[in-house]
């Protein structure tokens, strides 16, 4: 078990260079894009990464907000 396991995977997510965002297309299919790591965080729960606003994705969070992020540490084959 973790000590503390807000800390153990914020370390895991601060040391990734590149992430996987998902969203949903206006028909409920995911679409996932690699974006490079967070601009910014608090904790594990909110995230604030750069895009341009026009882009799909921002369209796309805009007509359904539910989302995801999945974080790889790629040499130790595991994830949050």
């Amino acid at each position: 078990m973790m000590k503390n396991p807000e800390q153990t995977i914020g370390n895991l997510i601060d040391k990734q260079s590149v992430s996987f965002i998902g969203s949903m297309d206006q028909d409920c299919f995911p679409n996932m894009k690699a974006m490079l790591s967070p601009r910014k965080r608090e904790g594990i729960s909110t995230f604030w990464f750069t895009t341009n606003t026009s882009s799909m994705r921002v369209t796309q969070y805009l007509e359904n907000p539910k989302a995801c992020i999945y974080f790889c540490d790629e040499q130790l084959f595991r994830g949050v």
